[in-house]
């Protein structure tokens, strides 16, 4: 790379080959000036710092009008330094008791779980991200579906038989929880990887709707949302998971039914699973995940 201008077409940024490691190119017509659109999709594995510094790189070198990120309203605290909490089983208990998601409750645990095991913190990509951009004066746009929304969706398609199984899968596979140590070296054999599809592709062998719920869905969402902030500006910064990175591309300005995907299942449905297995199973949320990496990364 001799010069930035080297790497302009018609005033429009080519990232260099050493900046396009796992980046799709995508385009679509805009009624910002110059008609046109560029979208540069950088996927993530979620859990690595080699991500934390491509997303840093590419956003330093387009400087783009619009950083969109992997995250909704509800998860925006992921931008601020993160002190990490693993919630008790009373105040996991407490929650559950205010109706608040099972699936939610498990998964949050999960996330505070595995994050104090961890050198790098899920999600730290975003936090790089929205830095980089408030340096030059980018906007930042939060393009994910509701998180309240993926996971009462996610946990109303599970028959109870399947809920149930989950949670016996995480009671019997916390008896084989990796150290720290161990961990964090079987993540950066994976580091090219995004750990959380990865792992979420694993589980939906045994539990197939999570797939459509945590994935498919929200790569249709993504897709739609990228696309209507593209067409308002000449140049996007995308940062997501790599494992939504083809799922946005192939649905890339297909026509999307958001409201269909935003529509919620009844109360009664969201919550409906016998208080034994909400009270035990949450004490051991996320070790199915965790060992998932376990597995992975033998292969």
């Amino acid at each position: 790379m001799d010069s930035e201008v080297a790497d302009e077409v018609e005033g429009r940024k080519i990232l260099p080959e050493e900046l396009s490691r796992s980046v799709v190119t995508l385009s679509c017509e805009s009624t910002a000036d110059g008609g046109n659109c560029d979208v540069f999709l950088v996927g993530t594995a979620h859990v690595s710092m080699e991500s934390c510094q491509q997303v840093e790189a590419v956003i330093s070198f387009l400087k783009p009008q619009v950083v969109f990120l992997e995250l909704c309203s509800n998860r925006v605290a992921v931008l601020s330094p993160q002190n990490i909490k693993v919630p008790t089983m009373g105040e996991m208990v407490e929650l559950w008791k205010k109706n608040h998601n099972t699936f939610g409750i498990l998964y949050s645990w999960f996330l505070a779980k595995v994050a104090s095991r961890l050198e790098v913190f899920p999600g730290s990509e975003f936090r790089v991200a929205y830095e980089e951009a408030m340096k030059y004066g980018g906007k930042v746009v939060l393009g994910d579906r509701p998180v309240n929304v993926t996971l009462r969706r996610t946990w109303s398609k599970m028959p109870l038989w399947h809920k149930t199984k989950l949670i016996y899968s995480m009671m019997f596979q916390s008896l084989f929880l990796p150290s720290p140590l161990r961990l964090n070296q079987m993540l950066k054999e994976l580091d090219d990887v995004d750990m959380l599809t990865l792992v979420i592709q694993e589980m939906s062998k045994e539990f197939p709707t999570l797939m459509e719920t945590l994935v498919h869905e929200r790569d249709r969402y993504m897709s739609s949302s990228l696309l209507k902030v593209a067409r308002e500006h000449s140049s996007v910064v995308a940062v997501v998971g790599k494992g939504h990175l083809q799922g946005i591309k192939n649905h890339w300005k297909q026509p999307v039914e958001m409201k269909e995907l935003l529509e919620l299942p009844s109360t009664k449905a969201a919550i409906s699973i016998s208080k034994v297995l909400s009270t035990v199973g949450v004490a051991v949320a996320g070790v199915a995940i965790i060992s998932g990496i376990y597995i992975s990364s033998r292969k």
